[in-house]
């Protein structure tokens, strides 16, 4: 508090080295342009921040106007800014939309991208018509990337790239993280020898791409050093063999998808696949009605210890909730029973039976989210009273109701306290009942008494309930 005194009051004697840690906590760029403001040893600190990253944007006005407001006006008047940006984010549409007033935009955008010597990565959001061949702007924009130390590329885009893009883009090299959201066009990615040019340095990658409507494995095995993968369309069957080709794979992101096209083969030898420490699976209610089971699938590729994190991301559409069989939580704990700190499941539901045995087979646990049926707040707060390191607990709650007994009211701020506060050792900080999130913390009051303080947050109730 004293440090807090004297930055109050001279703010100019704080060491630069300190400043910017404090100032990389800011999210919003207004506030970092306030600090170039300050005084000089502000405005050394926040120039850096405020220019690492830059996005083109388009803001419209009234009537038919439309301005664009881009950073490359800013950076070809002061180049030297230019040393300072580490990503850059560029929207096709604003290439190509309403830009009368600036007709020199992706001249001027090209140029101040060439003076990013220092650029490590960049987002493309593309807008390419579906058949219409390679994006001349997209492809001006490869050629000068490619002189730059890129170490991670991003593309988003509706329809397929083109034969020409993908074959700039596989000339890249020195890349460590590739992501790629394009469902249209032949499979480029699994020609031209791009995984061989990229084995020594790639260690994440995202696809959702349609190399999956041909054997993805062999993509895959020619990259040994991934540590973290997203693949969209992949089919579930194959993800086993596809873990005996990555043994340092730590983090795995994938569909689960059980009508899709069947070559299953022999489970490969447990020993032979990689340690998962997260798993986040995406399903649907349809898919876990088909011939393979959700629940046994992810046990199959869960086969070591290790797994700290498991997310599942189960959407409903015409047939309820997905409900988490309690055989599932007890196959998971026999395996992962002192390891998992994080059991995210989203829409699936839990009993309140099961959450206490998931709270109990899981002593680590830290952060538990799911749907749950209770009749009052009570029972929840029982049923995680064996949770003893948890610190987030995020529940949608259907309450139970009759004619004699009528839903009951939210947990209150008095009750949230309550549950945080339950033990002297307790680490609850975070309770989210349906839409009301509540956050605690120890605090010093004005007198400086140590005081702990809940506050209510009210968020989007897409449960509608």
């Amino acid at each position: 508090m004293k440090f807090a005194g004297f930055f109050r009051q001279d703010p100019s004697q704080l060491p630069l080295d300190l400043l910017r840690p404090i100032l990389e906590q800011l999210t919003d760029r207004r506030d970092l342009s306030s600090c170039v403001l300050v005084n000089r040893n502000f405005n050394r600190a926040a120039v850096p921040l405020l220019y690492s990253v830059l996005d083109s944007r388009v803001v419209s006005r009234s009537g038919d106007k439309t301005v664009v407001y881009h950073p490359s006006t800013t950076l070809n008047k002061r180049p030297e800014l230019a040393q300072y940006v580490r990503h850059v984010i560029e929207t096709g549409a604003v290439h190509r939309g309403p830009t009368s007033h600036y007709s020199k935009i992706t001249e001027d955008t090209l140029h101040a991208l060439s003076l990013c010597t220092n650029l490590r990565s960049m987002t493309w959001v593309g807008d390419f018509k579906r058949f219409s061949g390679s994006d001349s702007v997209f492809l001006s924009f490869l050629s000068v990337i490619r002189n730059h130390p890129l170490r991670s590329l991003t593309i988003r885009t509706h329809s397929d790239l083109g034969e020409e893009a993908w074959a700039e883009l596989t000339k890249l090299t020195g890349l460590r993280k590739v992501s790629i959201w394009c469902l249209e066009g032949p499979p480029y990615l699994l020609g031209n020898g791009w995984a061989n040019r990229l084995r020594s340095t790639l260690t994440h990658l995202e696809l959702g791409v349609s190399a999956f409507l041909y054997p993805c494995s062999e993509l895959l095995s020619q990259l040994p050093l991934l540590q973290d993968i997203r693949l969209k369309g992949a089919p579930s069957n194959a993800i086993p063999k596809i873990l005996t080709f990555l043994p340092n794979l730590r983090s795995l992101d994938t569909e689960y998808l059980a009508s899709g096209p069947s070559n299953a083969r022999l489970t490969p030898n447990p020993d032979e696949m990689a340690t998962l420490r997260h798993l986040t699976v995406r399903t649907s209610s349809i898919d876990i009605m088909g011939p393979l089971k959700l629940w046994a699938w992810i046990t199959t590729i869960l086969p070591r210890r290790g797994l700290e994190t498991l997310k599942l991301h189960a959407f409903t559409l015409h047939m309820g909730h997905t409900r988490i069989p309690r055989a599932f939580i007890l196959d998971l704990a026999t395996m992962q029973g002192e390891s998992l700190r994080h059991f995210i499941a989203g829409d699936a539901e839990l009993t309140l039976p099961d959450i206490e045995c998931l709270c109990y087979k899981f002593p680590r646990l830290e952060s538990l989210v799911c749907l749950v049926v209770a009749p009052d707040v009570d029972t929840i707060a029982a049923a995680v009273e064996k949770a003893v390191n948890l610190k987030t607990l995020r529940l949608q709650v259907h309450w139970i109701c009759t004619d004699d007994q009528p839903a009951p009211n939210e947990l209150s701020l008095e009750q949230a306290q309550k549950w945080m506060l339950r033990t002297d050792s307790s680490l609850l900080r975070i309770i989210g009942i349906n839409s009301v999130v509540y956050k605690g913390k120890w605090i010093l009051d004005s007198e400086q008494a140590l005081k702990f303080e809940v506050v209510a947050d009210v968020e989007g109730d897409k449960w509608n309930t």
